[in-house]
């Protein structure tokens, strides 16, 4: 009986560490590299001296070959094309809460001096109540992150912003670390040196997690969590 108990709460908990995204560290697709478009294939002339075909635009000159003009420079502005993000993320927040209240009452009855209830006391016809109440509660949080990470442009919009995601994967003697990110960008704010600090990133989404022993000694094991979540106390 004790035996089937302990399998069932093991596979109890089991099932919740599985259920939570929290502790599944596993890492999130949909972040890699984007390419760009190929360029289109047509029937043109061969080069004689590189053996290359180019396609027959009737000129020499072809814009499909990465071509930049003087005042857009070098920065980031195509699909596939890199840039780096900043990372520059810091936060800090606190709270407090304090909460104090009190109340006091009081009865009394003066009892009659004739009658079959003259006997009682005027004393013992009295009552009062008190009751107070005071609460205190602190809390802050304090999260930084600086990083540099390179991501590709995927989507270029009419309005002249663009959606980069990317991502930076390192495998340790501990284990494996990995940097997601995406987000909207504004081209005009990519600097000459395509690159852009995350705060000014719209809707951006920041991922730095890791699997490995480390990870695994930072954590409760499964038993202690399952006995932490149905605990009363």
């Amino acid at each position: 009986m004790m035996a089937r108990m302990i399998i069932s709460l093991a596979a109890l908990a089991a099932l919740s560490v599985t259920a939570s995204p929290a502790l599944a560290k596993k890492r999130s697709p949909g972040f890699e590299a984007t390419l760009p478009p190929a360029a289109p294939v047509s029937p043109g002339f061969e080069n004689a001296i590189t053996g290359n075909t180019s396609p027959a635009t009737g000129g020499i000159f072809n814009a499909s070959t990465g071509y930049a003009a003087l005042h857009e420079g070098l920065r980031a502005r195509r699909v596939g094309d890199p840039l780096t993000i900043v990372l520059v993320e810091s936060t800090t927040t606190s709270k407090s809460v304090n909460a104090k209240n009190s109340k006091d009452g009081g009865v009394g009855l003066v009892p009659p001096v004739s009658g079959p209830f003259s006997f009682l006391s005027a004393a013992a016809l009295k009552g009062s109540a008190n009751s107070s109440f005071n609460g205190q509660g602190n809390a802050g949080q304090t999260s930084t992150l600086s990083a540099t990470l390179s991501v590709t442009i995927a989507e270029v919009r009419a309005n002249g912003t663009a959606l980069v995601k990317g991502e930076k994967r390192m495998l340790l003697s501990q284990g494996k670390e990995w940097v997601q990110f995406s987000g909207i960008v504004r081209l005009a704010d990519i600097d000459m040196e395509n690159r852009i600090a995350s705060t000014r990133v719209a809707d951006a989404y920041i991922e730095y997690s890791g699997k490995g022993a480390l990870q695994r000694s930072s954590r409760q094991g499964w038993l202690s969590r399952f006995f932490n979540m149905i605990s009363p106390f």
